[in-house]
């Protein structure tokens, strides 16, 4: 028996890209939790993919979203083995740090498609199920340095600050059909990304939070369930931030 078979058709189906490791693997377990049945797309780690598996009993499949042809075909799948997507989280994505003048295209090209060209593909494959449906929950993750900025990743913060505007162009479009758009915006997270960031630097950091501490993965998991829940169907466009006060308003 599959894992895939061992889902109740009836489950609530979700999606969520870079879901085996740091903040979407919290997700992923978060919304496992709630009953929902996950498929975790992953690109690069199968050694983390497997402990995924083995300690969730979640499904996860390597897809590249940065890819067209392989987030259909890996929504196709969804769709063939589950029956259904309900709920998109759009966490997948990259860093490649640097000055704007040292900072070569590809690059730059690596990190928006990464993040911003993956939010687009995968939501336009998922678009047309939960059209069918009459409902789908699209949560895209953002972050804060796309309304502060940030040195030495102006890749990263242009990609952030794009998925925000793409996220309420959504929802408008699917506003009348029964699908939200929203993005969550972390700011420093004590997980993934925020190792490359030089201790000394993450101390000030911390320092300039209101709060008085990091975030933790499940802040941003607890953000995301609240928006893909099925009581959440009046909020759509919204920016959520999970910053500790870090940027306000």
């Amino acid at each position: 028996m599959t894992a895939a078979s061992r889902i109740p058709a009836a489950k609530r189906v979700a999606i969520v890209t870079g879901g085996t490791r740091g903040i979407g693997a919290e997700i992923s377990r978060a919304l496992a939790a709630k009953g929902y049945a996950v498929v975790a797309f992953f690109v690069r780690d199968e050694a983390a993919a497997e402990r995924f598996r083995s300690e969730t009993g979640c499904i996860a499949r390597r897809i590249d979203v940065s890819s067209p042809d392989q987030c259909d075909g890996g929504t196709a799948e969804v769709l063939r083995d589950l029956g259904r997507c309900d709920v998109l989280v759009n966490n997948a994505g990259t860093t490649s740090a640097a000055r704007v003048e040292d900072m070569a295209a590809d690059r730059w090209r690596g990190v928006i498609e990464a993040h911003l060209g993956g939010c687009f593909n995968m939501t336009r494959s998922v678009l047309p199920a939960m059209r069918s449906a009459g409902y789908g929950r699209l949560v895209h993750i953002g972050s804060v340095v796309a309304r502060t900025g940030a040195f030495g990743i102006a890749n990263y913060a242009a990609a952030k600050a794009g998925i925000e505007g793409f996220s309420r162009a959504v929802a408008l479009e699917g506003a009348r059909l029964g699908i939200t758009s929203n993005v969550v915006a972390p700011g420093y997270i004590d997980a993934g990304m925020i190792a490359t960031i030089p201790p000394k630097i993450l101390a000030r950091i911390r320092q300039r939070v209101p709060v008085g501490r990091l975030g933790e993965a499940r802040d941003v998991a607890r953000a995301v369930l609240f928006l893909a829940d099925e009581n959440a169907g009046f909020i759509t466009g919204a920016t959520l931030p999970v910053n500790g006060g870090l940027q306000m308003g």
